[in-house]
């Protein structure tokens, strides 16, 4: 088991506060990586902070885990808290608040082999051209991040 879940186990149903890492991969093309779970939404890739474990390490750990791709390099694009972030797992009343540290990456190394267990898909998408399906905050993020790419006049 997990940090997350072993807690959970204390704590029941209460609410309950993690750090959850992502990151924004983006290609030379300037397309994002998404990653679809097994619930069908299109999000990116992220996971649970586990004890001893830097941000950095576990976003690192995850990626090449759920998508077996290596990061190389990360930079910090913003970190995000409150209500529109709270998960209420409906079938067992669980209640989560994460605390949501977001990186971009452009430099990384491997091909996207989703590991079935976690992401049962992933794919590049035209930041202009997203998915439906995507969680709503990630998709506002990412309207952010494309206006920031546009301002910096970037290659992308």
């Amino acid at each position: 088991m997990g940090y997350c879940e072993d807690i959970r186990e204390m704590i029941g149903n209460s609410p309950l506060i993690f750090v959850r890492p992502s990151v924004a991969i983006l290609n030379n093309k300037g397309e994002i990586l998404l990653c679809r779970n097994v619930g069908g939404t299109w999000t990116i890739p992220g996971g649970t902070l586990q004890l001893n474990e830097s941000v950095e390490e576990c976003i690192t750990r995850i990626v090449l885990k759920d998508i077996g791709i290596k990061i190389m390099a990360l930079k910090l694009f913003g970190v995000y808290s409150g209500k529109e972030l709270i998960n209420r797992i409906e079938e067992s009343g669980d209640e989560y608040h994460p605390v949501a540290i977001v990186y971009i990456c452009t430099e990384y190394d491997g091909e996207i082999t989703p590991d079935n267990n976690h992401a049962i898909e992933a794919q590049f998408f035209k930041l202009n051209q997203l998915p439906e399906r995507i969680v709503p905050i990630i998709k506002n993020k990412l309207f952010e991040l494309k206006g920031q790419l546009e301002k910096m006049n970037d290659t992308f």
